[in-house]
């Protein structure tokens, strides 16, 4: 009887156990970059390989933007960037204010109504709200507004934006963690850095340890809590500045940016071992992806390239291929602007060394998470749909055709196979850049020319043109700020 009663208690508290969430979003990792998910690859991930060991590919799964800003917005947000002011390219801090909306749902506040602890650890790049001195001129010293504690996360350590831009210090909350008493200089690819103030005890090349370091309390603090936790981690690499620590420095055979991807790497496995370390692995739903493709250039034979020359951004395919075969990089609107890793690991629910070819986006995380928690998707997180089908193996109707977007702003519309460009070029960093919306549209059947390689805007006109329809009705029949 006394077994009867226990396992009668305890069936409500099971039923209505939510996993910990772990969302670990890389800054420019290319496809390609992952050895798991292109075998040719010379660069070694045994971490990023063990997820994908562990659990499910999305062999297909796209950021919102081909550019940083506008993916963060639309991850945490579950909506488009485009709809919101930013129309193209990303803020440059200090001068632009706060991108996501005061009185908008984000993944964190979603579930921090749901019961969980929320923490952030990483980078941030959505605008915050600098203090101003007597003089009208920004203090970076000062108390910062907008951070995203007030975007529901319950605390931050992290960087304002990219490790190329000011100011060179990490924050805490609402405060940097040290004086800015330092300048730090312009210097040039691979470690690329503008001008600007930085404390004198910060070095881009500790950012990932730090990171690391203060997720290992967050995991370690929040397995002592019985409420379950979220926490974001974007990380800062390989973004240029491509400033592997020194201990990675010749870890692989191909320069800077292969032993930055390297020790990218090996801040996951730092992470996933306080998951281990603190007994919470087998309770927390792990995802792991980025915001857009390398920026890494495909580079001919003839050409510089980064194995003879370091300052050189761009690898010869015989050496790597960063975005795998696909076309582009980082900024386009071509596969390789924006088909990212994802891998997601949840034990006893996503069958390890599974593959799922279904099309999502990062705005669809928004929604799986409403789903794995058993609550209603905010009808603000307007562009989300859920994938938990398919990583529970049980794949249905397909979402909604997906829009990528460029750093130019330029758009495609993606349903099935096939991928319409809504423009003459890249959107981009290849020539031709073309513009939004510039006759030259391209037509592209991912299934057969993966590569992008051929247009078939001419021979298919009539594919074209419903895509064409499907995309005026799917920005039409949404709000978009002006």
């Amino acid at each position: 009887m006394k077994s009867l009663l226990t396992i009668a208690f305890l069936c409500p508290l099971l039923a209505s156990a939510k996993p910990n969430i772990l969302l670990i979003l890389a800054d420019d990792m290319g496809y390609g970059d992952v050895q798991a998910l292109n075998p040719d690859s010379k660069i070694p991930t045994p971490h990023l390989d063990s997820l994908a060991r562990d659990g499910m590919v999305f062999s297909d799964a796209h950021t919102p933007s081909s550019v940083c800003t506008p993916t963060r917005y639309a991850l945490l947000t579950g909506r488009y960037c485009w709809r919101s002011p930013l129309k193209k390219g990303v803020l440059v801090p200090p001068k632009d204010k706060p991108l996501i909306e005061n009185d908008r749902p984000t993944l964190a506040s979603f579930l921090k109504k749901q019961g969980y602890r929320t923490n952030m650890v990483g980078k941030w790049h959505l605008g915050m709200g600098w203090a101003l001195d007597e003089n009208g001129q920004v203090d970076f010293q000062g108390k910062i507004s907008d951070t995203p504690v007030e975007k529901g996360f319950d605390h931050w350590f992290g960087v304002a934006a990219s490790l190329d831009m000011v100011p060179y210090t990490m924050i805490r909350d609402h405060e940097a963690v040290s004086q800015l008493t330092e300048t730090q200089p312009n210097q040039p690819f691979p470690r690329y850095t503008r001008k600007g103030p930085k404390g004198p005890d910060f070095d881009p090349g500790d950012v990932l340890d730090d990171l690391a370091k203060e997720a290992d309390l967050v995991i370690a603090d929040s397995a002592k809590s019985k409420a379950p936790f979220f926490l974001y981690l974007p990380l800062t690499g390989p973004h240029k500045p491509v400033w592997p620590h020194e201990r990675f420095v010749g870890s692989t055979e191909l320069g800077p940016y292969g032993d930055f991807v390297h020790q990218v790497d090996h801040t996951v496995g730092l992470v996933l071992e306080s998951l281990e370390k603190h007994g919470v692995a087998d309770d927390t739903l792990v995802i792991y992806t980025s915001d857009n493709g390398s920026f890494m250039y495909r580079r001919k034979d003839s050409q510089q390239h980064h194995l003879a020359n370091p300052g050189d951004q761009g690898y010869r395919p015989s050496d790597h291929q960063s975005n795998y075969h696909w076309r582009g990089t980082k900024a386009d609107i071509y596969e390789g602007g924006h088909r990212v890793p994802f891998l997601v690991r949840w034990p006893e629910k996503a069958r390890a060394g599974s593959v799922s070819k279904k099309t999502i986006t990062l705005t669809d995380i928004f929604a799986t998470v409403a789903e794995v928690t058993e609550s209603p998707l905010p009808e603000q997180a307007e562009d989300s749909y859920s994938f938990l089908n398919s990583l529970l193996g049980k794949e249905k109707a397909s979402r909604p055709p997906v829009i990528h977007h460029s750093a130019n702003g330029t758009f495609a519309i993606r349903e099935g196979d096939w991928k319409l460009i809504l423009s003459s070029g890249s959107g981009g960093r290849q020539r031709p850049l073309g513009k939004p919306f510039e006759q030259g549209y391209q037509l592209y059947d991912l299934h057969e020319d993966p590569q992008e390689s051929n247009n078939l805007i001419e021979e298919r006109p009539e594919i074209a043109k419903r895509l064409e329809k499907a995309f005026a009705k799917i920005a039409r029949d949404h709000k978009t700020s002006q």
